[in-house]
Protein backbone atom coordinates (compact mmCIF):
# COMPACT_ATOMS: atom_id res chain seq x y z
CA UNK A 1 0.00 0.00 0.00
CA UNK A 2 1.49 3.50 -1.06
CA UNK A 3 1.34 6.44 1.24
CA UNK A 4 -0.91 8.10 -1.09
CA UNK A 5 -3.75 5.04 -1.04
CA UNK A 6 -5.07 4.18 2.60
CA UNK A 7 -8.00 1.86 1.60
CA UNK A 8 -8.40 -1.57 2.60
CA UNK A 9 -10.82 -4.19 1.22
CA UNK A 10 -12.11 -7.50 2.52
CA UNK A 11 -13.80 -10.38 1.18
CA UNK A 12 -15.43 -12.72 2.98
CA UNK A 13 -16.57 -16.37 1.83
CA UNK A 14 -17.50 -17.59 5.13
CA UNK A 15 -20.57 -17.04 7.45
CA UNK A 16 -21.99 -17.72 10.69
CA UNK A 17 -20.48 -21.57 10.98
CA UNK A 18 -16.62 -20.16 10.78
CA UNK A 19 -14.50 -18.40 13.25
CA UNK A 20 -13.31 -16.46 10.11
CA UNK A 21 -16.03 -14.36 9.80
CA UNK A 22 -15.41 -12.98 13.46
CA UNK A 23 -11.47 -12.69 12.71
CA UNK A 24 -12.09 -10.58 9.30
CA UNK A 25 -14.39 -8.17 11.37
CA UNK A 26 -12.14 -7.79 13.76
CA UNK A 27 -9.07 -7.21 11.75
CA UNK A 28 -11.65 -4.40 9.49
CA UNK A 29 -12.33 -2.90 12.44
CA UNK A 30 -8.31 -2.56 13.01
CA UNK A 31 -8.11 -1.43 9.79
CA UNK A 32 -10.43 1.61 10.41
CA UNK A 33 -8.28 2.49 14.14
CA UNK A 34 -5.49 2.35 11.82
CA UNK A 35 -7.08 4.67 9.71
CA UNK A 36 -8.01 3.06 6.94
CA UNK A 37 -10.78 3.23 4.63
CA UNK A 38 -12.35 -0.47 5.04
CA UNK A 39 -14.85 -2.03 2.69
CA UNK A 40 -16.13 -5.47 3.60
CA UNK A 41 -17.38 -7.66 0.12
CA UNK A 42 -19.65 -10.36 1.48
CA UNK A 43 -19.73 -13.63 -0.85
CA UNK A 44 -21.07 -17.13 -0.50
CA UNK A 45 -22.46 -18.16 3.02
CA UNK A 46 -20.59 -14.96 4.25
CA UNK A 47 -24.04 -13.18 3.07
CA UNK A 48 -25.83 -14.75 6.37
CA UNK A 49 -23.36 -12.40 8.80
CA UNK A 50 -25.51 -9.32 7.51
CA UNK A 51 -29.06 -10.93 7.57
CA UNK A 52 -31.15 -9.43 10.29
CA UNK A 53 -30.41 -11.86 13.35
CA UNK A 54 -27.59 -13.94 11.69
CA UNK A 55 -25.04 -12.38 13.21
CA UNK A 56 -26.62 -12.82 16.91
CA UNK A 57 -25.46 -16.44 16.63
CA UNK A 58 -21.98 -15.85 16.97
CA UNK A 59 -18.81 -15.43 19.13
CA UNK A 60 -15.62 -16.88 19.33
CA UNK A 61 -14.14 -16.11 22.44
CA UNK A 62 -12.33 -14.17 23.39
CA UNK A 63 -13.24 -11.87 20.67
CA UNK A 64 -16.44 -9.40 20.73
CA UNK A 65 -19.63 -11.32 19.82
CA UNK A 66 -19.94 -10.58 16.23
CA UNK A 67 -22.71 -8.69 16.01
CA UNK A 68 -21.06 -5.99 18.16
CA UNK A 69 -18.21 -6.46 15.42
CA UNK A 70 -20.19 -5.98 12.62
CA UNK A 71 -21.95 -2.81 14.36
CA UNK A 72 -18.97 -1.36 15.17
CA UNK A 73 -17.52 -1.44 11.81
CA UNK A 74 -20.56 0.13 10.22
CA UNK A 75 -20.53 2.82 13.21
CA UNK A 76 -17.50 4.09 12.45
CA UNK A 77 -17.68 4.39 8.55
CA UNK A 78 -17.00 0.90 6.81
CA UNK A 79 -18.54 -0.32 3.77
CA UNK A 80 -20.04 -3.31 3.76
CA UNK A 81 -21.27 -4.69 0.34
CA UNK A 82 -23.49 -7.92 -0.46
CA UNK A 83 -23.06 -10.02 -3.63
CA UNK A 84 -26.04 -9.40 -5.21
CA UNK A 85 -26.26 -13.06 -7.07
CA UNK A 86 -25.63 -14.31 -3.75
CA UNK A 87 -28.51 -12.63 -2.26
CA UNK A 88 -30.40 -13.55 -4.99
CA UNK A 89 -29.52 -17.23 -4.19
CA UNK A 90 -30.80 -17.66 -1.38
CA UNK A 91 -33.75 -15.85 -1.43
CA UNK A 92 -33.00 -12.77 0.33
CA UNK A 93 -34.02 -8.94 -0.48
CA UNK A 94 -32.71 -5.68 0.98
CA UNK A 95 -35.36 -5.57 4.30
CA UNK A 96 -33.51 -8.90 4.81
CA UNK A 97 -30.09 -6.94 5.36
CA UNK A 98 -28.87 -4.85 8.05
CA UNK A 99 -29.50 -1.23 7.60
CA UNK A 100 -26.70 0.59 5.40
CA UNK A 101 -25.72 -2.97 3.58
CA UNK A 102 -25.74 -2.22 -0.54
CA UNK A 103 -26.23 -5.11 -2.61
CA UNK A 104 -23.63 -4.99 -5.47
CA UNK A 105 -21.88 -7.03 -7.97
CA UNK A 106 -18.38 -7.02 -7.80
CA UNK A 107 -17.82 -3.86 -10.03
CA UNK A 108 -17.15 -2.03 -6.53
CA UNK A 109 -14.33 -4.14 -5.64
CA UNK A 110 -12.89 -3.54 -8.90
CA UNK A 111 -12.93 0.16 -8.92
CA UNK A 112 -11.13 0.04 -5.49
CA UNK A 113 -8.54 -2.85 -6.78
CA UNK A 114 -7.89 -0.60 -9.86
CA UNK A 115 -7.57 2.28 -7.31
CA UNK A 116 -5.11 1.12 -5.61
CA UNK A 117 -6.73 -0.83 -2.37
CA UNK A 118 -4.90 -3.87 -0.47
CA UNK A 119 -7.14 -6.57 -0.33
CA UNK A 120 -7.54 -9.30 1.74
CA UNK A 121 -9.59 -12.54 1.73
CA UNK A 122 -11.32 -14.53 4.52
Amino acid sequence: MTETNKKLVILITKGIESELSSVAFTIANGGITAGLEVSVFLTSTGIDLVRKRGQTMTQVAPLDPLAKLIDDFMQRGGAVWACAPCVVSRGYQQPDLLDGVVITGASLVHAEIKAGAATLSF
